[in-house]
């Protein structure tokens, strides 16, 4: 179950590297792919987790999540998933 958890956990970070480089090209910005990426690297943090559970795993994973959640506070994206930003008022 080792080698698969590892394998997973690879490839789930080569996976979010490839989803932020596309998000990278079509943005043509860097700042909306760190969101991604810290997606991607807390979910495989997560899949390593799974393996051998110690309370050194999991106080990084703790603080991988704590971390991505103030830095969403930071940034003022701190809004729950499928809400939309309110209208903007036109301008005139």
């Amino acid at each position: 179950m080792t080698a698969v958890l590892n394998q997973a956990a690879v490839l789930v970070t080569l996976l979010g590297l490839l989803a932020a480089a596309c998000v990278g090209m079509r943005l043509r910005r860097i700042q909306p792919t760190l969101p991604v990426l810290t997606d991607f690297l807390v979910a495989a943090g997560l899949i390593r987790l799974a393996d051998e559970p110690s309370w050194t795993s999991l106080a990084v994973a703790v603080r991988m999540l704590l971390n991505t959640e103030l830095r969403s506070l930071a940034a003022g994206r701190a809004r729950t998933p499928g809400t939309r930003s309110p209208p903007r008022a036109p301008r005139g």
